[in-house]
């Protein structure tokens, strides 16, 4: 597993607007605050609106705002959104995926250490984050 810039940018902006619980930020502002290419956060910011982590709003007064409290946004919510699910080898995120799986000698460990990781980003939300 390997956690990409674009992930990296994504957990910038969620503890950014964590800190403005209930304010709307503009890109601009936010790709200024937290140096990321403003180009990028839009892409970025379209995932987290389609997956429910903010709300995006047009207009004059557009911009975006968390959807959920920060205590309700994991890391693994903002990183399965950027990147998929978390695994370290595909059979241990889709068995069918895998063949081998059944006979598959190193296959429970797989599974062992993707479910180790899920609880450990499940763990910090952006509530313990901020502080």
């Amino acid at each position: 597993m390997r956690i990409t810039r674009e992930t990296d940018y994504a957990i910038r902006c969620i503890l950014y607007l964590s800190e403005l619980p209930d304010k709307v930020a503009m890109a601009g502002e936010i790709a200024e605050a937290m140096k990321i290419p403003k180009s990028f956060l839009a892409k970025i910011l379209q995932k987290l609106t389609r997956a429910k982590i903010v709300h995006s709003f047009r207009g004059v007064k557009g911009g975006v705002r968390l959807a959920k409290k920060p205590e309700d946004i994991s890391l693994l919510d903002v990183i399965n959104t950027i990147e998929g699910d978390v695994g370290m080898n595909i059979c241990a995120v889709n068995e069918k995926a895998c063949d081998q799986s059944k006979e598959c000698s190193v296959h429970h460990i797989w599974i062992e250490i993707r479910e180790a990781v899920e609880n450990i980003l499940k763990r910090y939300n952006f509530e313990n984050l901020r502080k």
